[in-house]
């Protein structure tokens, strides 16, 4: 280890710098021997650090989506190339730089807080063995071997024994107590963010190898903390804790903030999004304003959560916009007409299916109501005679009134087809002939 630390000696001076202007401050308030104004000063480093690598975090945020999307791509690469390693590392590479994505950004965090780490471990090492190193003299020197965080010295390892931690101004029990609960809490915390990652910001309708690899790493990754941890200083734990639980922080305000599309996150996500877009009846922040326009935009692509928040908003008579505001939907206003009853009452109940012989018996009393209404109406001097007058028995002197008249006798007998049509009320006209299997 400290072969690697020497690898970075070039960034020990900036970070034992930084340390020291910490400990000058919180020197002042608690003490410049105290574990609290080195502890701090460790601490303070870590969020410095953290804060100047949030542009790398995006990144890392954007670089691991990408993956997650191009899974099944990749797959069917690795299926249709399985015999050709060569052919399917090439149509990799082709895949990556067509979408513009690169496997190792999802490392980058990691790679650029690695040389802070070393250097950091390089200057705890010299405390412990007694060694000036970057802008720590004598006098700071000795300051920081005897701060003690809850009895165990910044330099003190699980792994020292009796004598050098006596050395140090501390008992055995103590330095392995305490560095053993830091272990356990690096461990934890590590395992909490890797678990976080995959039940809740992980698209669950895509199977993927990348999904197994990081259940994998949930496992891996404490374990690897638990046996490398026995041999980090006090200070390197203090470091070490403090960027898990800031890593763990921020990975909750992303997932909580910006979900993975798909995912569990997404879907508690949107549905805070619905009751606060119904309730206040417009979009409240910029970042919920793009995520509503992302949602239209997609159009048919969206997924199962996505067509669900846009359904809440219809019953809820709202409408989501292109730019990512929402509007009251025209069919959810109602207007009220001139007797007062709204426009977009309930719809009009259709009427229930009569019987047949409900139907005629209607039919039949309709009819006896026309007559009835007709023969009361009243008719100008100058009308001419009705068809029903002529088939009351209005008579005329044409020789055709005459040669029916005549022949009235013919015509009442039965199936003789001669039936007057102004008694029958038909209109004037060939008939119909009757089928010939009604004939005798």
């Amino acid at each position: 280890m400290d072969t690697i630390a020497s690898l970075f000696s070039f960034i020990t001076t900036p970070v034992s710098w930084v340390i020291v202007q910490f400990h000058s401050v919180y020197g002042k308030i608690f003490g410049p021997d105290t574990g609290w104004a080195w502890g701090l000063s460790i601490v303070s480093l870590v969020i410095l650090i953290r804060i100047c690598l949030i542009p790398l975090f995006v990144k890392q945020i954007k670089a691991t989506r990408a993956m997650q999307t191009l899974q099944p791509e990749m797959k069917k690469i690795q299926e249709r190339y399985k015999s050709d390693k060569q052919r399917q590392s090439e149509e990799m590479m082709k895949l990556y730089k067509e979408s513009g994505t690169n496997p190792l950004s999802s490392c980058l965090p990691i790679l650029a807080q690695s040389p802070f780490f070393f250097a950091l471990y390089h200057v705890l090492n010299g405390i412990a063995t007694g060694k000036t190193i970057g802008v720590i003299d004598d006098q700071l020197l000795e300051s920081a071997r005897k701060a003690h965080i809850v009895g165990a010295p910044l330099a003190a390892k699980f792994t020292d024994g009796a004598d050098k931690v006596a050395s140090l101004g501390a008992t055995l029990t103590d330095v392995r107590v305490v560095t053993a609960v830091m272990i356990v809490l690096m461990s934890a915390s590590q395992f909490f963010t890797q678990r976080q990652l995959m039940t809740k910001n992980v698209d669950t309708t895509v199977k993927t190898p990348f999904m197994q690899q990081q259940k994998m790493l949930m496992y891996v990754f404490p374990v690897m903390f638990a046996v490398f941890g026995i041999n980090f200083p006090v200070g390197v734990l203090v470091y070490w804790l403090t960027t898990n639980v800031w890593t763990m922080g921020q990975q909750m305000f992303v997932i909580r903030r910006n979900p993975t599309p798909g995912s569990k996150a997404q879907a508690a996500f949107l549905e805070r999004l619905h009751k606060q877009v119904t309730h206040h009846k417009k979009v409240r922040g910029r970042g919920n304003t793009n995520v509503i326009k992302a949602i239209v935009a997609k159009g048919r692509d969206r997924n199962e959560f996505e067509r669900k928040f846009i359904n809440g908003l219809t019953k809820a008579g709202l409408a989501a916009q292109a730019d990512g505001t929402v509007v009251e939907s025209e069919s959810s206003v109602l207007t009220e007409t001139e007797d007062g009853t709204p426009a977009g009452g309930p719809k009009r109940q259709q009427p229930k299916r009569q019987s047949k012989a409900k139907r005629q018996s209607g039919a039949v009393q309709g009819a006896t109501a026309g007559d009835a209404g007709a023969t009361r109406a009243d008719e100008p001097s100058d009308a001419k005679p009705s068809l029903e007058k002529t088939a009351a028995g209005t008579e005329d002197d044409s020789p055709k009134t005459k040669q029916a008249g005549g022949n009235n006798k013919q015509g009442n007998q039965p199936g003789s087809g001669q039936r007057s049509r102004a008694k029958s009320g038909q209109r004037k006209g060939q008939q119909r002939p009757k089928h010939p299997s009604s004939k005798k």
